[in-house]
C-alpha cells in the first residue's frame, strides 16, 4: 500500500541504528509504515500500558479489583495503576501517602504484576500472554522480566494493541475511557526526562499529555492524547482527537537525541493525517 503518512520516512533521519514506525487509524486501518515493522525491539516502558490492559482485563474478569488493597499500607490497584502509590522509581520504598503525589514507580508495575498473579494463580507474563497478547495476535510479542520494563515486541505487534485500544474488543469500552481518564486529578510529579510538572497527569497505565510542558509528543497533539515512552527509544500514542495512534519503536536508549525528534515527527505525522490521511 502506498503510505498516506509520508513524514513516517523521516525516521530515517534519527540519530539511531535501526527504527520503525507505523500510524494505524481508529478504525483498525493501517495508514503507514515505515522500516522493519516485524522486527523485536526492546520497550522498556512502553511494556506498561500492555501490563495495564491485562490488569484491566483481569479487572472486567473479576479476578481483582480497582479499589482492592494492593502494594504499600493504604493503596490499591488503582493507585498501583496510576503511579499514585506512594512506591519509590525504582526501589520498595514509600515516599508518600498513596494518593498525594504522582511518584512515577516501576516498582508500582512490579507490585501490580504480583498482584495479578496472586489473584489469578497464573505467572503474570502468562497472564499477560492470555489476556491480551494472544487474542490480538500479537504473536511476536513477549514479557522477559520486570512487568515495568522487559517487554520485547514489534511496530506490527503494537499497531495491534493500539487498534484495540481506539476500538476495544477486549474490554468493556468504558473500562478504557476510564483508563484514558485523569485519575487523581491535579497530583503534581516528575515525568522521567521532562523534569516536574504541574500537574503531571496520568490515567490508569497510560500517561496523559494535557498541557505539559516539554513533552514527548508534539506541540500540535490534542491534550487527550495518551500513551507511553521508553528509555529503550520507544513510544506509543493515541490521540483520540485526530482519530489516530503511532508507534515508533528504535534500538536507541532515549536521550536528548529523542527530545529534539519526536515532538516535530509527531507534528508532522498529525499534519499527514489533517491532510486527509
Amino acid at each position: 500500500m502506498e503510505s498516506s503518512v509520508p513524514s513516517l520516512a523521516s525516521i530515517e533521519n534519527w540519530p539511531v541504528p535501526t527504527a520503525a514506525a507505523a500510524v494505524v487509524r481508529a478504525d483498525g486501518t493501517l495508514a503507514g509504515a515505515h522500516g522493519p515493522t516485524g522486527q523485536r525491539f526492546a520497550l522498556a516502558s512502553v511494556t506498561k500500558p500492555l501490563v495495564a490492559y491485562a490488569v484491566l482485563v483481569a479487572y472486567e474478569e473479576g479476578a481483582v479489583d480497582l479499589d482492592e488493597p494492593a502494594g504499600p499500607e493504604g493503596a490499591t490497584v488503582r493507585h498501583l495503576l496510576a503511579h499514585t502509590s506512594g512506591l519509590a522509581f525504582d526501589e520498595n520504598r514509600v515516599m508518600a501517602a498513596p494518593g498525594t503525589r504522582r511518584i512515577y514507580s516501576n516498582t508500582g508495575f512490579e507490585a501490580l504484576g504480583d498482584h495479578v498473579a496472586k489473584a489469578t494463580d497464573i505467572p503474570f507474563a502468562e497472564y499477560l500472554h492470555q489476556a491480551v497478547l494472544e487474542p490480538l495476535g500479537m504473536t511476536s510479542t513477549t514479557l522477559e522480566g520486570s512487568p515495568a520494563k522487559d517487554g520485547v515486541s514489534t511496530v506490527d505487534d503494537l499497531v495491534r494493541f493500539a487498534a484495540e485500544v481506539q476500538a476495544p474488543r477486549l474490554l468493556d469500552a468504558r473500562t478504557v475511557r476510564d483508563a484514558m481518564t485523569v485519575t487523581y486529578p491535579g497530583l503534581t510529579g516528575i515525568l522521567p526526562g521532562y523534569g516536574h510538572q504541574r500537574p503531571n497527569d496520568w490515567g490508569l497505565g497510560f500517561e496523559i499529555r494535557g498541557g505539559k510542558s516539554p513533552h514527548w509528543t508534539g506541540a500540535s497533539s490534542s491534550p487527550r492524547t495518551f500513551g507511553h515512552f521508553g528509555q529503550a527509544g520507544t513510544f506509543l500514542w493515541i490521540d483520540p482527537d485526530a482519530r489516530a495512534a503511532c508507534v515508533a519503536l528504535t534500538d536507541r536508549p532515549f536521550g536528548p537525541w529523542a527530545v529534539e525528534a519526536w515532538p516535530p515527527f509527531t507534528d508532522a505525522v498529525l499534519a499527514d493525517l489533517r491532510a486527509g490521511a
